[in-house]
């Protein structure tokens, strides 16, 4: 399957299937690659050597820098399509006023 922007897209064979969510990623590789990583951490904290002083600054970039790199595809979408996670400054629409007669029965 290609892999787009856009997401999956619709059959063009007669013999292909729809498939609306492919994961990119199975669940059984998350759970193992994360519980190694878990374990490779823990086991680091048991050795002096690891224990490397950081000025915490630089640590707050860091994490900035890397939530900006992995949201880049997210953002990108919001926009494109115009998405505003927030209600200040949203166009709201007004439905049509009630000026018709109510009919009793």
């Amino acid at each position: 399957m290609e892999d787009s922007d856009d997401g999956p897209s619709l059959p063009t064979k007669q013999n292909e299937e729809f498939r609306p969510f492919i994961r990119r990623l199975p669940e059984f590789k998350f759970w193992h690659a994360a519980t190694k990583g878990i374990l490779v951490a823990m086991v680091c904290t048991f050795f002096e050597a690891f224990n490397v002083p950081v000025f915490w600054p630089i640590l707050v970039m860091y994490f900035i820098m890397l939530f900006c790199i992995t949201m880049k595809r997210q953002i990108k979408h919001m926009i494109k399509y115009r998405y505003i996670p927030f209600t200040h400054g949203k166009r709201t629409y007004k439905g049509k006023e009630d000026a018709g007669k109510t009919f009793a029965s």
